[in-house]
């Protein structure tokens, strides 16, 4: 009996191969592009239009991707996705998300379903985005966002240029994942104090001096030169980065957003740069992000870096969520428990 696996998303050729080697049974559709009208007509249009091709509109009729999904026992999907798939699919038992972020599922049938669900946490492009997280940090110490308030006013100031060094400054890492430890082993490198904060106190990782539980997040914040934000999103986490946590970072910090907007009470952080608390922020992401453009406060502020969640790109593919689609497909054909399975109630 056969046991087929739908793709709407693109997958490398030699990747399709290696599906297929595993077992005779397993049947591979590619179907990437094919849903991408309905897409159209159900995601708000600054999604679609920052995500979809220009041009695409779908392919086939709506009865034959009905039928793609009707036989279909395992998906892998990207990012956005029909939302519709559990109700479409009477034979789904998995589904492979290729990003990392479990609350890219929040929209559509499948979250809070009986439905397995997997993401790539841990296999993404962890290197690109440690290295983003460094080049930010480094925009702020050397003061990079002051020269072209320099060209647009015609008039070099050195003097308000506040220079300072990363060596022997302290960074506070905010979920301690795959990540948080890049970020950690690149940072330490240069000879800065990691602090890592996760969901409970561990053992030591590499690159941090220690690790604590999220009650010691205002201490350690304390002591914080620079606060990267590398966690999921969850109600747990949801504006987490608030007033009282701007109260209790040290002054003239530097926070380094590449999770999840959420994570940060923007109205919070408005406050903090209008009482001139800390020196800057980098925002990979913010809220609202796959709706509409930022707030016009943050984006029209000098002192705050945006970029559209670009921070995992890079020349060189380091994603590794195929190699957990393999490694999760032999365990689901050995019944076996499968890793990185989205736990609803957690948020990840």
């Amino acid at each position: 009996m056969s046991i087929k696996i739908l793709s709407l998303t693109n997958l490398p050729n030699n990747f399709q191969g290696e599906i297929e080697k595993i077992d005779s049974r397993l049947q591979l559709t590619m179907a990437p592009g094919w849903f991408d009208g309905e897409i159209r007509d159900t995601w708000p249009s600054f999604t679609t239009d920052r995500y979809l091709a220009p041009d695409s509109n779908g392919k086939a009729t709506r009865e034959e991707r009905d039928k793609l999904l009707s036989d279909a026992e395992i998906l892998l999907v990207g990012f956005p996705f029909p939302l519709d798939l559990k109700a479409r699919s009477p034979k789904l038992n998995w589904v492979h998300q290729r990003p990392a972020g479990a609350s890219n599922m929040l929209r559509g049938d499948l979250w809070q379903s009986d439905i397995v669900v997997t993401s790539s946490r841990g296999y993404a492009h962890n290197l690109p985005i440690a290295e983003y997280t460094l080049a930010t940090m480094l925009h702020f110490a050397k003061n990079l966002h002051l020269p072209e308030k320099e060209r647009k006013n015609k008039q070099l100031n050195a003097r308000e240029y506040n220079v300072t060094q990363l060596k022997g400054k302290t960074l506070c890492v905010l979920g301690a994942g795959g990540i948080g430890t890049e970020v950690a082993r690149i940072t330490s490198a240069l000879g800065m104090r990691v602090l890592g904060i996760r969901r409970n106190a561990s053992e030591n990782i590499e690159g941090f001096e220690s690790i604590y539980g999220h009650d010691q997040l205002y201490p350690i914040l304390s002591q914080s030169d620079y606060l990267a934000i590398c966690c999921q999103w969850t109600p747990e986490t949801e504006n987490l980065i608030n007033d009282d946590a701007f109260e209790a970072i040290k002054e003239n910090a530097v926070i380094v957003n590449i999770a999840r907007g959420e994570i940060i009470d923007e109205p919070a952080l408005i406050r903090a740069l209008t009482r001139n608390k800390i020196k800057g922020a980098a925002l990979d992401v913010y809220v609202g992000e796959f709706e509409r453009p930022p707030d016009s406060r943050l984006w029209n502020d000098n002192r705050v870096l945006i970029t559209p969640h670009i921070s995992a790109a890079s020349d060189v593919n380091t994603h590794r969520g195929n190699e957990l689609f393999l490694k999760n497909l032999k365990r689901y054909l050995a019944n076996e428990p499968l890793e990185n399975i989205i736990d609803w109630d957690k948020g990840y």
